[in-house]
């Protein structure tokens, strides 16, 4: 059945996207609709203006254009959403062999991933005034996208990796030195939340089998959240969030915490979840040309994201899915590049994160 549709206010559009189907909880992602997510990075990793460059200024020699600061990562507006857009891409060049039938793509990405311009991009997060720059989002995915071309049997996507690896063991080596010294974690709505990067990252350790990284995050996970209890989403969303502090922080506890471990600590954090009546209202946008405010579509997707992967670690929650059904059908029907940039550049990401996550 049309599971989309059903749920839409007045700014809702129809796209292809929203043919999206569920059979048994289930969002299928068709070549046409991956297409559609497709398109919204591919069309803005060269896309050098507007650009939000988020540096600290040391001298004049740091004014330059965004595409020879960061050569590979100049597009889709700001360096973060550049690199998720790539992760993006690769997930579904992986997936469907005909997004890229003509290999225009895949040169694109030959002639801006290259050794050279990877240690640019090193460079970069060298300089003594940007040591923290994209501290831990960008990271994060950064570490995804890595993970993506590791598993990926393809000569260019070895290449890939390769000419990313310096920055990688660059931030990760910062990584490690970081978490002792959080004393306390950063439970916002945005790009800084903790428990966002450290989840992004502790599924790139599990992947590359990288042990002391995914023990590292496991345990200052545990040290910052394990005493938490009784969050409250009444104080949730606020007005440009994309992330939910409470879902956020249980979903990564739901990694690092075995189940009984995890069953315990979920029921003094979000005790308000085993209820069978449960509800958790999508968020509503009021104009996509805002930047801001377009951060609370990104909110339904990573809502969606967290609520499944919190289903599958507790089987008294499956509740949770459909309200995670409910956040993509209400948000999926405006995803298109034709939407204003402020949310085409990087809201494909975000869908294409709560669909392959359930």
């Amino acid at each position: 059945m049309i599971f989309l549709s059903a749920c839409q206010n007045d700014t809702t559009k129809s796209h292809d996207v929203a043919d999206l189907t569920a059979g048994e909880s289930k969002f299928e992602l068709s070549a046409a609709q991956a297409k559609t997510i497709f398109d919204m990075p591919v069309h803005c990793i060269t896309v050098e203006y507007p650009n939000k460059l988020g540096q600290s200024i040391g001298s004049d020699a740091d004014l330059k254009p965004p595409r020879v600061l960061r050569p590979i990562f100049y597009g889709c507006y700001d360096w973060h959403s550049s690199v998720h857009g790539y992760w993006s891409i690769i997930k579904l060049m992986k997936a469907f062999d005909s997004l890229d039938h003509d290999g225009a793509v895949r040169s694109t990405l030959n002639k801006m991933i290259t050794d050279q311009n990877g240690a640019i991009e090193k460079s970069f997060f060298e300089d003594k005034n940007n040591l923290s720059f994209e501290r831990t989002y960008g990271w994060a995915w950064l570490f995804k996208l890595q993970e993506e071309l590791i598993t990926w049997e393809d000569p260019d996507a070895k290449r890939w990796s390769e000419s990313l690896k310096p920055l990688v063991a660059l931030l990760r080596s910062k990584l490690m030195d970081y978490l002792p010294k959080l004393v306390y974690p950063i439970r916002s709505g945005k790009h800084d939340n903790t428990a966002f990067g450290l989840s992004l990252m502790y599924d790139y350790a599990l992947t590359v089998k990288d042990q002391q990284l995914a023990e590292a995050i496991a345990e200052h996970a545990i040290r910052l959240y394990q005493n938490d209890k009784k969050c409250d989403f009444s104080y949730e969303p606020s007005g440009s969030d994309f992330l939910s502090p409470c879902l956020e922080e249980a979903y990564l506890m739901s990694k690092v915490l075995n189940d009984k471990a995890y069953a315990n600590w979920l029921q003094e954090f979000l005790p308000q979840m085993y209820a069978r009546d449960f509800q958790l209202e999508p968020a509503i946008v009021k104009d996509r040309s805002d930047g801001q405010l377009v951060h609370l579509d990104g909110l339904n997707y990573s809502r969606a994201a967290c609520l499944y992967g919190i289903a599958d670690k507790i089987p008294a929650l499956t509740h949770l899915r459909k309200i995670a059904d409910e956040h993509l059908s209400f948000t999926l029907p405006n995803l298109t590049k034709e939407d204003d940039y402020m949310g085409s550049h990087w809201l494909g990401t975000f869908a294409l994160y709560a669909i392959t996550n359930q």
